[in-house]
């Protein structure tokens, strides 16, 4: 399968696109980035330097994914998402005379989106965390911690308040108690789960 780069597109130097992926229009594709197979990169999105993209995820339009980002396979991240690498950034010197390189530094902190995981659009991503395998981190969410595996995150900061399933049904809410173990069954797809103190494991995996 070949490669579809829309004529807009800016891909610089030493970028590699698998096999299958589309870039649309006005996309702009840092050097030393690594892009899967079978991907779609949204019009007017923007990937920078050395970000790894792996195969099958889907970045709709107007995406910010900044240096030291890292998408497993699988990943839908939508409409104007924005991830950040810096906790304390800053334009220049402490005395305004100089610009601070953009060059990453011990302060670049790495982002992880975990293998089919999902970030609803209008998200802000922070930085030196995770969001877990096949979470789900609902629309305009400000994540600043991370989220573990199959938890539904929501909010401002964004917090867990359930678990889906694989297929993006949610399947449980959280109540407030901290201990307690339960088996749920997914009603679109009969996948089935444990989830004991919040921490969800897949009793039959695919």
């Amino acid at each position: 399968m070949s490669v579809r780069i829309h004529p807009t597109a800016l891909i610089e130097p030493d970028v590699q696109i698998g096999a299958g992926t589309s870039i649309w229009d006005s996309a702009h594709i840092r050097h030393s980035t690594r892009i899967g197979e079978d991907c779609i990169i949204g019009e007017k999105t923007y990937v920078a330097y050395g970000v790894t993209i792996g195969n099958r995820c889907k970045i709709n339009a107007f995406v910010y994914i900044c240096n030291a980002v890292t998408l497993e396979d699988g990943v839908m991240i939508s409409a104007g998402t924005i991830f950040t690498n810096d906790r304390f950034p800053r334009a220049t010197t402490s005395d305004l005379k100089q610009l601070r390189p953009s060059d990453p530094d011990e302060h670049t902190l790495p982002t992880l989106v975990r293998e089919g995981a999902t970030i609803g659009a209008g998200c802000t991503i922070g930085n030196d965390l995770s969001v877990g395998r096949f979470a789900m981190v609902g629309m305009g969410a400000l994540v600043t911690k991370s989220i573990p595996d199959f938890h539904l995150a929501l909010g401002h900061p964004a917090r867990s308040v359930g678990c889906v399933c694989r297929c993006g049904q949610l399947l449980m809410r959280f109540l407030e108690t901290p201990t307690f173990e339960t088996e749920q069954t997914c009603s679109a797809c009969g996948l089935q789960y444990r989830v004991k103190d919040r921490v969800v494991t897949e009793l039959t995996p695919p």
